[in-house]
């Protein structure tokens, strides 16, 4: 067994895993997933210091240049590898034109001996010694060895020697190109040069016989070791710092990612240059990653997932692997040319997709319903809801929901696009089968829990709730959506009820009042009128713990109120006024009501101005005398409340007892004419009944 060499133990490489020997004559590197320093074996030739003994005697013999190759070898004469670049013979000649001089010269000189490519070993000068074998091993090739002493397979042991240090350089390549970058040039040196000496091999008609060894394919062997390297590189998580919120399949997914990348950089900015374009140094650096990447993704794709793991493997997919590693644009720019593609195959990324999916969906479906029945468990307590600015609120309820589906939606786009708007589109059905669900506990309590010492507060704060919901609908949702359209209804019949509810007493306490009018047979309409204001102000204090826009929504409904029931009065026909004086007196008292009535509402809030005309223009239509400017007010008033009827019309015009049954007859045909054609407008006059 050959003997270990001194400089493999004081060398900056040094024999990996313990071995102890050197490769063997015959053996090449065969399986790629074992480092190169595994492959070193046992020698059945002589040993290194057997082959330096043997020809140290020799060398002491002779001149000490009769063993160096002349400049025809393209070594210096101080003993480093000159490149391809540097020489001046490149293009006349080329390695096999130099060595070809060389072997002209070997007829009148030694060729070099065991101890000179020894030496240059040790002072790591790998491309001289390269190019020293190359010359060895032409001049055993040309049969004429009279004077060589030195054996084919003393020469295999040499080049087992430098295989090994150049192979243990080039496994290290990452490390070596800012640490030691000239060690790594003379490593990738000495591996063109066996390339091109293959290929001077290869190009031969027919190729030398006696050249057993050749071709080489180092190039290869390059490809195999790059591969151990990347596997190494990549396997070994330590490298990168531990994260406490990632699982053990997040932390290989980080470490993998941030090696690839770093790795890649320092390819693109240091390692790519060393090599000639033949190479594909960087695609082949990239592929390798990329498939060792990816074999991983797909073993962990095929495996039990948890939810969280499932998702970073889609982001590292969609999102993380392609965007990130193109952040660096010298990176970039080479990845483009490359294009690796995706780490999972389609079908496998659409089945973790569709289980991320229905797990997110199911997730936030749980987080409703928890939302609701927390809710459901707070208006059971004694207790009155918070207020924030003045208005009652629970809006815990609507931050969270909202959150959840947000949440939810923001997550998966950051997957991809794709995946977002999928998510979007189930979670948009899931806010309105929530909101029914809401409507349904916000009814059952409105119904069963009137005597609850804080009902009207729990009913206010329910309303409030439905304000986050509404302008969150309005503004994220398309707007033919028809989820959106869903949501804004059922939040609809949730603020309506309400207000209902919460406008039952003000009607209730309004309807004796209104009654004054006609008992009084509108004598005292003043004092009738103070007496409604007073008495609503007493309830539009209270509502003012809704938020604005309800509140002023509530303060509209109740301006119609306060409105549609002075007119129901007016048809009553409880009054029938035969004198134009009588009906004057009628007309400024409605006027002066009408002006009261809409100052107390404008005041507190009501932007209703739809309502503004309707008591003005019947008090002038109860005022004018003339039948064809009361026609001409008619038209213009079924223009403004286009659901003004002629039932109502009619009721209405049995205040003017001076009118003759055929003008009443033509008044009302006219006011079916002008709103023949007319599309209903606010409604004031639909639900008024005329007994």
């Amino acid at each position: 067994m050959m003997k270990m060499l001194p400089f493999f133990q004081s060398g900056p490489i040094g024999i990996r895993n313990g071995s102890e020997g050197c490769i063997g004559v015959n053996r090449q590197l065969g399986n790629p997933s074992t480092s190169v320093a595994e492959e070193v074996s046992a020698s059945p030739g002589p040993s290194g210091d057997e082959i330096w003994s043997r020809y140290q005697e020799k060398m002491s013999e002779r001149p000490e240049a009769a063993g160096r190759p002349s400049r025809a070898s393209s070594i210096t004469s101080n003993g480093s590898c000159t490149s391809a670049g540097d020489s001046p013979e490149k293009g006349k000649k080329g390695i096999k034109g130099i060595l070809t001089g060389a072997f002209k010269k070997m007829k009148k000189t030694k060729p070099p001996s065991v101890k000179q490519v020894m030496d240059l070993l040790e002072d790591h000068k790998l491309c001289d010694a390269a190019q020293y074998l190359i010359v060895l091993e032409r001049s055993l090739s040309t049969k004429s060895e009279e004077g060589v002493s030195i054996s084919q397979q003393d020469v295999e042991s040499v080049y087992e020697v430098l295989k090994h240090k150049v192979f243990s350089i080039l496994k290290d390549s990452i490390l070596l190109a800012k640490t030691n970058p000239e060690l790594l040039q003379q490593a990738v040196e000495a591996l063109r040069e066996q390339e091109k000496e293959d290929q001077n091999y290869l190009s031969e008609n027919p190729p030398d016989q006696n050249m057993q060894f050749r071709p080489r394919k180092w190039k290869e062997l390059w490809m195999a070791t790059v591969k151990e390297s990347v596997e190494t590189r990549m396997k070994d998580t330590s490298r990168t710092p531990r994260s406490e919120n990632l699982s053990a399949v997040g932390q290989n997914l980080l470490h993998m990612g941030k090696t690839m990348k770093e790795d890649l950089t320092v390819v693109v900015k240091y390692i790519k240059q060393l090599y000639p374009p033949e190479f594909n140094v960087f695609s082949t650096y990239a592929e390798l990653y990329h498939n060792y990447f990816a074999s991983q993704a797909n073993q962990a794709a095929e495996c039990y997932l948890e939810d969280k793991d499932i998702y970073l493997l889609l982001s590292w997919v969609h999102n993380i692997y392609p965007k990130d590693m193109r952040k660096d644009h010298a990176l970039a720019e080479e990845l483009e040319k490359v294009k690796l593609g995706s780490l999972l195959p389609s079908s496998l990324s659409k089945e973790l997709e569709k289980k991320y999916l229905d797990s997110e969906e199911a997730t936030v479906k749980n987080s409703l319903s928890k939302c609701l029945s927390k809710e459901i468990q707070r208006w059971k307590e004694d207790q009155e809801p918070e207020k924030l600015n003045g208005h009652f609120q629970s809006e815990l309820l609507a931050i969270i929901v909202i959150q959840s589906i947000y949440g939810g939606q923001e997550r998966a786009k950051a997957i991809s696009t794709a995946v977002g708007e999928e998510l979007s589109r189930r979670l948009w059905k899931e806010l309105p089968a929530f909101l029914r669900s809401y409507r349904d506990a916000f009814e059952d309590f409105k119904e069963k829990s009137k005597k609850h010492s804080y009902y009207k507060p729990i009913l206010i704060a329910s309303v409030n709730n439905c304000w986050n919901f509404r302008d969150y609908a309005e503004k994220n949702m398309a707007e033919k959506d028809d989820n959106k359209a869903s949501i804004l209804s059922i939040l609809g019949d949730i603020e309506n009820s309400g207000f209902d509810v919460l406008l039952q007493p003000l009607f209730a306490q309004l309807k004796p009042i209104y009654k004054k009018f006609t008992e009084n047979k509108w004598d005292s309409s003043n004092e009738t009128m103070n007496e409604i204001v007073k008495t609503t102000s007493k309830h539009v204090s209270e509502f003012r713990t809704l938020k604005d826009p309800f509140y002023q929504a509530i303060v509209e409904k109740i301006h119609a109120h306060l409105v549609k029931e002075y007119i129901v009065r007016l048809l009553k026909k409880k009054v029938s006024l035969k004198t134009p004086a009588q009906q004057q007196n009628l007309a400024q008292s409605v006027s002066k009501n009408a002006a009261d009535l809409e100052a107390f509402c404008t005041s507190n809030g009501s932007k209703a101005t739809w309502l503004h005309s309707a008591l003005p223009k019947l008090a002038e239509i109860i005022r004018l005398q003339d039948l064809g400017a009361i026609k001409i007010e008619v038209a213009t008033f079924a223009t403004t409340y286009p659901d003004i009827r002629k039932r109502h019309l009619e009721a209405f015009l049995h205040i003017k007892a001076n009118l003759s049954r055929g003008e009443v007859k033509s008044i009302l045909g006219y006011l079916a004419d002008s709103t023949a054609s007319t599309s209903p407008g606010a409604p004031l006059f639909s639900n008024i009944n005329v007994s």
